[in-house]
């Protein structure tokens, strides 16, 4: 093991109380954090050009002599300093508006090198010049700026790209041999990696590109490796754990599948007869159910807290908003109460007095399945015997809140379920401590809702077909970015399309508005009138993106859609689309930018949540998709989920080889161990 690197960014020359505080704001504090704190982009300063092939408004690096340093008051509070320097095919000045300070930093004679953007404007007079270019001498030691693949990083106010070039070039020179080599001495060798030391080198200044590859191939393999070893040991720690062992409780679960109104469609009874079989192992079931929208997870859900009531255990099912955890209230107490099964609803939102007494039947087994909110970790909330807990919308919620909710059973089957599609190898990232099943089949009859995009100019086109829908007995969703208006953001508001509307076009119908700002009382009414069909058009904010279903609702209008990313959009395109009449999804939207402009095209496109959310990870990256640190992970600095596939699934199987080898993680690669430790500690 190597010298420990010290703590604060403070050791490193050059950091002062001053700068500590401005890189504080990038979440750097540590020398660790400092060094790998990895650029955001690079620039090519390698490439001397002649002075002679120069163009007006061209990106050069030049190297020459100073032939001359001189300094013109232009006029009061206007001085311009102007260094010529040659390469003996031409000369070109470097310009320097009031900042004579640098003329000590010229000397005739000597070499500098000049990277800049040659100008337009003094080209028309003839003249060669680089307005503030990057200089560096030739003769003071490797260069930093100039001369070579330049990092650039993201930056704060108050701190330059050259002087966070320099603080890191002393970071790395001064403490990069001190950091650990992680991975094990059988994979360097194996995969041919550069150690750490020449890794962190090739990322913050590669000599060429072949350094950089392979320096960024090898960090991103730890990178990927030591998430794999985090999710896989997660994996492990519940192997030999007593879990509860289901017995298949087949006569109640044949009423339950009599009194659905459909038959399971072939993806949701291999979806089952996974889930059935890891119910009846002794060990805790740890499975992600993942299904597009209206793909019918719900009912499989319900099979397994069926299946969970039937052997005595107490279900509990959690939801990320008060009003999924309704709906899905809603909708499962008919269905259960007929098998003589006890449903109770608990969120945040109830009285003191009716928690107080829904504690007490929960405490005393007088209720068999609990649907509700975060309410469900209260900290005095006992449960009698949980046998099954179902998470719904697991990316609403973290990795530390399913283990805090798990902690209140002995040991229960866990079913975590999504919406959002994701792909395989962002699964394997994010679940890798799971069994993944997905149901890949829309029950029968569902038509494709058809989605279409249209600019403000055809509101009033719109709003005439809405109301020849309305006539016909259909409902409406109109859904806007923000609750009030702002003047910071040019968008619509809720608020004031329900004034406008109610006013105006839609006077003559019944209109409902919904938002986060009214009670969850007022939004439980809203709700209940909307889906009792006492609302026309309901005008929303989000709070309707997840697990809404009323199936007389056939037309979805999303106002300022440029505004929404693709997977937000395919979930509000989901709230329609879910009874037996043609729906329809109406992008409104004047896009400015060919992200937003794509997303549009992608959505009119495909209905196809695995495409949709695969153009969505291309377009936002992995990180905005999915904040990865609520998942109780690591950040990703280096790795890139979808571009390294290959490097994931590698990193998957030798995690795998490590973890299966009993004890050998702790005793023979310390190092790794500790970080592993460290990384469960922090995340």
């Amino acid at each position: 093991m190597k010298n420990e690197l010290p703590k604060s960014v403070q050791f490193i020359k050059g950091v002062g109380p001053a700068y500590k505080k401005l890189l504080g704001k990038l979440n750097i504090t540590t020398v660790e954090d400092l060094l790998y704190y990895f650029p955001r982009d690079y620039q090519d300063r390698s490439k001397y050009v002649p002075m002679n092939s120069v163009k007006p408004g061209q990106e050069i690096t030049i190297k020459g002599k100073v032939l001359k340093i001189y300094e013109q008051k232009i006029k009061r509070g206007l001085r311009i300093l102007k260094v010529t320097i040659s390469d003996g095919s031409d000369c070109i000045n470097g310009t320097w508006f009031n900042q004579s300070y640098l003329k000590k930093k010229f000397q005739k004679g000597k070499e500098y090198i000049f990277s800049g953007k040659l100008s337009d404007k003094a080209w028309g007079f003839g003249k060669k010049e680089i307005n503030n270019p990057v200089f560096e001498e030739l003769e003071s030691g490797e260069t930093i700026h100039t001369g070579r693949v330049v990092p650039i990083y993201a930056l704060t106010e108050g701190i330059s790209q050259q002087k966070l070039r320099e603080i890191m070039y002393k970071a790395l020179s001064d403490f990069a041999c001190h950091v650990n080599d992680l991975l094990p001495d059988y994979l360097i060798k194996k995969y041919r990696f550069p150690d750490t030391t020449t890794s962190l080198w090739g990322l913050h200044f590669p000599r060429d590109r072949k350094h950089y590859i392979a320096a960024r191939k090898r960090l991103a393999f730890e990178e990927l490796f030591l998430l794999q070893l985090l999710v896989l040991q997660r994996k492990k720690n519940l192997t030999g754990v007593k879990g509860v062992e289901h017995k298949g409780e087949i006569n109640t679960l044949d009423k339950f599948k009599e009194i659905l109104p459909f038959e399971l469609t072939t993806a949701q009874q291999r979806v089952w007869t996974e889930i059935k079989r890891d119910m009846a192992r002794p060990v805790p079931m740890q499975r992600l159910l993942q299904g597009d929208v209206g793909s019918g997870k719900t009912i499989i859900a319900a099979m397994a807290l069926v299946e969970t009531m039937a052997n005595t255990y107490q279900g509990i099912m959690m939801a990320p908003t008060e009003i999924l955890a309704e709906q899905h209230y809603l909708k499962l107490k008919p269905l259960l109460r007929d098998l003589g099964f006890n449903v109770v609803l608990l969120t945040g939102s109830l009285k003191e007095s009716e928690r107080s007494r829904l504690k007490e039947l929960i405490k005393n087994k007088e209720v068999d399945l609990i649907i509700g909110t975060h309410a469900l970790f209260q900290e005095d909330l006992e449960y009698y015997k949980i046998g099954l807990i179902v998470i719904d919308e697991q990316h609403r919620f973290g990795v530390e809140q399913r283990f805090k909710l798990k902690d209140k059973g002995d040991n229960p089957d866990l079913l975590v379920m999504t919406a959002t599609p994701i792909p395989r190898t962002l699964a394997l990232t994010l679940y890798g401590d799971m069994d993944l099943s997905i149901i890949d089949e829309l029950p029968p009859g569902r038509s494709p809702v058809i989605t279409t995009w249209r600019t403000e100019k055809a509101r009033s086109s719109i709003y005439s077909f809405v109301k020849e829908k309305i006539n016909k007995g259909r409902q409406v969703y109109i859904v806007c970015p923000l609750i009030e208006e702002s003047e910071e953001i040019v968008a619509v508001s809720a608020m004031e399309m329900f004034k406008t509307l109610t006013k105006d076009t839609f006077s003559q119908y019944r209109l409902g508005l919904l938002h986060s700002k009214i009670t969850q009382e007022e939004r439980k009414t809203v709700m209940k009138d909307f889906r009792e069909g006492k609302i026309d058009i309901l005008i929303s904010t989000t709070v309707i993106e997840v697990g809404v279903d009323v199936p007389n609702a056939s037309i979805m209008i999303i106002e300022n859609a440029e505004r929404f990313g693709l997977a937000q959009l395919h979930q509000l395109r989901g709230r329609v689309g879910r009874g037996k009449y043609q729906s329809y999804c109406i992008l409104i939207a004047n896009p400015r930018t060919e992200e937003g402009t794509k997303r549009l095209s992608v959505m009119t496109e495909t209905d196809d949540g695995f495409k949709i959310a695969e153009a969505d990870l291309e377009i936002r990256g992995p990180g905005e998709f999915f904040g990865i640190r609520q998942h109780g992970l690591p950040d990703l600095k280096v790795a890139n989920i979808l571009k390294d596939n290959r490097i994931l699934i590698t990193a998957r199987e030798e995690a795998e080889g490590l973890i299966n080898n009993n004890g050998i993680l702790k005793y023979k690669y310390p190092c790794l161990y500790n970080k592993l430790l460290n990384l469960e500690l922090k995340v």
